[in-house]
């Protein structure tokens, strides 16, 4: 069986290649991807040539194909319904961390049941909110706190619609999109520009992934606060101002990364926990606002060149797939 999948395939071009699917086992199912969705943060990186060299191994998706820089299959968001399998699993739809691919052969176990009352196409944000999950995890948030938000890209917005939920706690996204005021409001937020933020926060997690916007971060910070940061460079050097008040005011600067649960939860949470914890909360359909364009499947090598050079619009872009290519 024949699929069509994604590759990257030098620096800033990809291409859509044949894939040959293998055998599927009795303990395998067979998946027909019905949306997938770029990450521009890392997703970006990798397309720009930007992973380093150290960060090879664990940057590896879990069904990437080829190495980096490239050649290489590469992603971890796609959703689709199971064609063959467990009759548990059998014409549901699905999450699965899996790239750019019409259709593909996993284990069943690789895959997480999306519940009906969930729109299959909202489920692309599983990845990120996962992240938001275990960043907020790392970061602590207690009751009352006074949060900051910096960069209100999808990550950074799920981040705050899931802090504004913490009782008595004062949530602020910063952005330099004046336009995220509003979706900021839906989100259950108060949105600041840079320069308008309040400060003395209690905790502000940083996720523009800009060397400026972790300037602001610190900025924000209270005494004794701690800026989480969020963002990942790649192989991209980012200067961080530790004088002026980081040390009078004993800031800290911690670090969250969604390969590794949190310490505090690892005893007792795993991925596939954590997943499902993502997918439950995924229900609140305010999320739908996150998803601000979507392209064909066919035209993916042109939409990731023009996504990933930026774009202050643009949140998560959806790829949807059709018959032709599955």
């Amino acid at each position: 069986m024949d699929a069509q999948a994604y590759w990257i395939t030098g620096e800033r071009t990809g291409e859509i290649r044949t894939a040959t699917l293998r055998q599927a086992g009795p303990d395998d199912v067979i998946v027909r991807t019905l949306y997938s969705a770029i990450s521009r943060g890392t997703e970006a990186l990798v397309f720009n040539g930007a992973v380093p060299a150290g960060e090879h191994q664990r940057m590896r998706a879990p069904f990437q194909e080829g190495e980096f820089p490239w050649p290489i299959k590469y992603g971890y968001i796609n959703v689709g319904l199971v064609e063959q399998g467990p009759d548990s699993l059998l014409g549901e739809h699905v999450f699965c961390l899996y790239p750019h691919q019409s259709r593909y052969v996993v284990p069943a176990e690789a895959v997480t049941l999306i519940p009906s009352r969930l729109p299959a196409g909202r489920a692309v944000l599983c990845a990120n909110l996962e992240t938001a999950i275990n960043a907020l995890w790392d970061a602590q948030p207690a009751i009352g706190d006074r949060i900051s938000v910096v960069g209100a890209g999808v990550v950074g917005c799920l981040v705050a619609w899931l802090a504004a939920k913490i009782p008595g706690c004062d949530v602020e996204l910063v952005d330099i999109n004046a336009d995220r005021a509003a979706l900021a409001a839906e989100l259950g937020a108060a949105f600041s520009l840079p320069d308008d933020a309040r400060g003395e926060r209690d905790l502000i997690i940083h996720a523009s992934a800009s060397e400026q916007g972790l300037e602001t971060a610190l900025s924000l910070a209270g005494f004794e606060a701690t800026v989480l940061e969020l963002s990942w460079y790649g192989d991209r050097r980012v200067s961080v101002p530790l004088g002026q008040a980081f040390h009078s005011q004993r800031l800290q600067i911690r670090s969250s990364q969604v390969g590794q649960i949190e310490p505090g939860h690892r005893a007792r949470w795993n991925y596939q926990r954590r997943l499902a914890l993502a997918i439950q909360l995924l229900e609140d359909e305010v999320l739908d606002k996150l998803i601000t364009g979507e392209s064909e499947f066919s035209d993916l090598p042109e939409a990731m060149s023009s996504l990933t050079e930026g774009g202050r619009d643009v949140l998560c872009h959806r790829i949807r797939y059709h018959h032709e290519f599955t």
